[in-house]
């Protein structure tokens, strides 16, 4: 049997409960509820990893649940229902992230295909598009935001490819957050993320630190969503590795040692095409 997608709610309204727990087939969903803010968010914080979909009701105290959750760099799909005396001039159309997903009230019946769609636009969000509002000027809070969300995704990536059987519409992208379309100033952010993240996969790679693997997750899942092509990636080693030549012969080293980096290159490109395999829908 499939395992269950898990579902995070906070509904205040207890009508909006007894019907997800009708509507939310068990065999398929495993919906836990709360009413009040501390108990979720504190459910949140212990269990994000598991967490699949959250699903936001759309009332006076969603800001402060969604602010917390921005503060706190905890990025999930989400679904926020849209309650049917709450018109579309009352809210920001972006009160979580840029790939949260509304539902009105009336239309609660097609709450399975809105989660689905959450889903699938949660895993093509950039994770250098800036999503929550306001930051401080610190580079800091990107970094947080890019890592966590890069982090959610390849794990929520995984569970539905290995665990539920999920085909390749999990992993559409959307083309305006490619790096060919993107603004100067958006590629630049993003060039240099991905020139960060190389450059720390290169020194941790002969480490043994248990976090390489999420560490070239992380890149992988950035380069993927930006259709980023493996020369690119080979441009990006061989600038790198030719940096830590000059570096080393100035400090009158051997720079030798540098093609053993060859493995990380040959590393990234072989789960970054593997990505890519994956994305190609299967043939009925």
């Amino acid at each position: 049997m499939r395992s269950q997608l898990s579902i995070c709610s906070f509904l205040p309204t207890e009508s909006f409960i007894d019907t997800l727990d009708r509507l939310l087939d068990g065999d398929r969903y495993a919906v836990t509820h709360f009413q009040s803010r501390s108990p979720f968010l504190e459910f949140v914080e212990k269990h994000e990893r598991n967490i699949d979909c959250l699903i936001l009701q759309n009332d006076s105290s969603l800001c402060l649940v969604t602010d917390r959750l921005g503060r706190d760099n905890k990025f999930l799909p989400a679904v926020i229902l849209q309650p049917t005396e709450l018109s579309s001039s009352d809210s920001n159309p972006i009160s979580y992230h840029k790939a949260e997903v509304r539902l009105s009230e009336v239309r609660l019946e097609s709450i399975g295909e809105t989660i689905d769609g959450a889903i699938a636009q949660f895993l093509s969000l950039s994770p250098t598009e800036r999503s929550i509002a306001p930051v401080s000027d610190s580079s800091e809070p990107t970094r947080a935001y890019s890592t966590s969300l890069s982090r959610q995704q390849q794990r929520l990536a995984q569970k539905l490819k290995e665990r539920l059987g999920y085909l390749g519409v999990y992993y559409k992208r959307n083309p305006k957050l490619y790096l060919r379309n993107q603004d100067p100033s958006e590629r630049q952010i993003l060039i240099d993320q991905l020139k960060s993240a190389y450059r720390e996969i290169i020194l941790n790679y002969f480490s043994n630190t248990s976090e390489l693997n999420q560490k070239i997750d992380e890149f992988v899942n950035l380069a993927f969503f930006a259709d980023i092509s493996v020369t690119y990636v080979v441009e990006i080693h061989m600038e790198l590795i030719d940096n830590f030549a000059t570096q080393l012969k100035l400090e009158g080293r051997n720079e030798e040692i540098l093609l053993d980096y060859r493995l990380t290159l040959i590393d990234i490109i072989a789960h970054l095409c593997e990505m890519y395999r994956r994305s190609i829908p299967r043939e009925s």
